[in-house]
C-alpha cells in the first residue's frame, strides 16, 4: 500500500469518526444516488428533496447525478443529459459508487417491475403497491403472481417479516388466487390478508385499499401505475405528487441493481421517500432476498403453476421466429397491449425487422432503430397491433 493510499484510508476513518460523533450513527452510511434531470417540477424541486431526505436521515448519504447545481450535496457526476445520467447510474452502480439510486423514467427488462409504497388515507398506513412499473411477464396472470412474489420481496427486504398479502379485484383476481394458494399450500408460506367487508376474502375491493387492509397489494401493472399517482397526488389537484414513497425498486429474478423510480410529478416529499425506500431495500439487502424468496417458491412448484397457467391460454403467434441481426434501438413505439407485446415483436421479426419490449411512461413499447421507425409502424397498424 502507498503512502497516498494509506492517507487517503486514515482520512476516510476519520471523516467516518466525525459524521458519527455529530449524528450518532455509525459505520458506512448508505449512499443513495439521485438522477436530477427529468422533473416536470425543474431541478430545485429534486434538489429540494434530495436535501429533505439527507436532513432526515443520518444513515444516508445523497449523492446527485445532473447538472452542477448549488447545493451542500455532493455531485458525483456532472450531465446535463437524461440519457447520460442513466449510464451514469448504473456505471456507478456496478462499480459499488453508490448502494441504490432513485430516478424518472427508467425502461427495465421485461420480468422487472417496480414495488411501489404510499400512505393510505383512510387510516394512514403503509402500503405496498404491486407492481407500479415494468412488465413482469407478458401473461397478465403470470405477471400478476410474480407481482404478489415482487411485493413479498420488497416487503421482507425492508423491515416486514410476515407481510399480509391483498389481491385487488381486477381482471384474473381469482386465477391469481387459486395459483397463489397452491403455492401456499406447497409449501411456499404467504399470509393471505382478510377484506374489512362482511364477506371477508383475500380479494380485495377500493375500500381495502384506502385503509391499508393489506400490507401489499396484488394487481396488474398499469393499475398500479394509477394508484400510485391517485394515493400521491389525490390531495393537491394531481399536477404534485406529495405522498408517500414513490414507484419503488425494480426486482425481478436476475435483476442486480437497486433502482428506485419517481415520477416528474413527483415532489419533494415523494423524492425524499423514494430516497429513504430505496436505502431500506439496500440495507436489507433486496437482492438477496429476491434470491432466496425466488427459490423457495421455486421449490414449491413456481414453475410449474405458470406454465400450466400459460399452456391454457389461446395460442399465441409462433414464437419459435430468429430475431434479424441485432442493432441499437432508439425509438419507442407506443399505444401496445401488454398482451400481445411479443406477438408484436416477433411480428416485426419476421418482416426482418430487429425489435426488442420494454416498458415506457405510459405503458409497454416496442424499440426499434431510427431508420426501422416508419416500416415497423406500417406492420404494426396493418397487423392490428396499434
Amino acid at each position: 500500500m502507498t503512502t497516498e493510499i494509506a492517507k487517503k484510508k486514515v482520512a476516510k476513518v476519520f471523516d467516518q469518526i466525525a459524521d458519527a460523533l455529530e449524528s450518532g450513527v455509525y459505520g458506512e452510511k448508505t449512499k443513495i444516488g439521485i438522477t436530477t434531470l427529468g422533473s416536470e417540477h425543474g431541478v430545485e424541486e429534486v434538489i429540494k428533496g434530495a436535501e429533505l431526505a439527507a436532513k432526515q436521515s443520518a444513515d444516508i448519504e445523497v449523492v446527485l447525478i445532473g447538472p452542477k447545481v448549488d447545493t451542500d450535496l455532493s455531485l458525483i457526476a456532472e450531465t446535463d443529459c437524461a440519457e447520460t445520467a442513466h449510464q451514469k447510474m448504473e456505471e456507478l452502480l456496478q462499480v459499488g459508487d453508490i448502494d441504490a439510486c432513485v430516478t424518472n423514467h427508467f425502461n427495465f427488462p421485461i420480468g422487472v417491475s417496480t414495488v411501489g409504497k404510499v400512505i393510505t388515507p383512510g387510516k394512514g398506513e403503509e402500503l405496498i403497491i404491486a407492481t407500479s412499473t415494468g412488465t413482469s411477464a407478458t401473461d397478465r396472470i403470470s405477471a400478476m403472481i410474480k407481482n404478489a412474489l415482487y411485493g413479498i420481496i420488497a416487503a421482507k427486504a425492508t423491515g416486514v417479516e410476515e407481510p399480509t398479502i391483498g389481491i385487488l379485484n381486477v381482471d384474473g383476481a381469482r386465477q391469481v388466487e387459486k395459483a397463489l394458494k397452491e403455492l401456499d399450500e406447497n409449501g411456499y408460506k404467504i399470509n393471505f390478508a382478510e377484506s374489512i367487508r362482511s364477506d371477508g376474502g383475500c380479494v380485495m375491493r377500493g375500500n381495502d385499499l384506502l385503509v391499508g387492509a393489506a400490507d401489499v397489494m396484488v394487481t396488474d401493472t398499469l393499475t398500479g401505475n394509477l394508484l400510485m399517482k391517485l394515493f400521491s397526488a389525490f390531495n393537491t389537484g394531481g399536477s404534485y405528487e406529495a405522498l408517500g414513497y414513490g414507484y419503488g425498486p425494480g426486482i425481478g429474478e436476475d435483476y442486480d441493481q437497486i433502482i428506485n423510480i419517481i415520477s416528474s410529478a413527483s415532489g419533494a416529499p415523494v423524492i425524499a421517500g423514494a430516497i429513504r425506500y430505496a436505502a431500506d431495500a439496500a440495507q436489507g439487502k433486496i437482492i438477496k432476498v429476491t434470491t432466496e424468496e425466488f427459490k423457495a417458491a421455486r421449490d414449491a412448484g413456481l414453475d410449474e403453476i405458470i406454465a400450466n397457467i400459460e399452456s391454457s391460454d389461446v395460442e399465441k403467434t409462433d414464437k419459435e421466429v430468429s430475431p434479424p441481426p441485432e442493432k441499437t434501438v432508439t425509438e419507442e413505439i407506443s399505444g401496445l397491449d401488454i398482451l400481445t407485446l411479443d406477438d408484436a415483436m416477433h411480428t416485426l421479426w419476421k418482416e426482418g425487422i430487429y425489435a426488442e419490449t420494454g416498458m415506457g411512461c405510459t405503458g409497454p413499447v416496442i424499440l426499434i432503430a431510427s431508420e426501422d421507425e416508419e416500416e415497423a409502424i406500417r406492420i404494426l397498424e396493418k397487423n392490428k397491433f396499434i
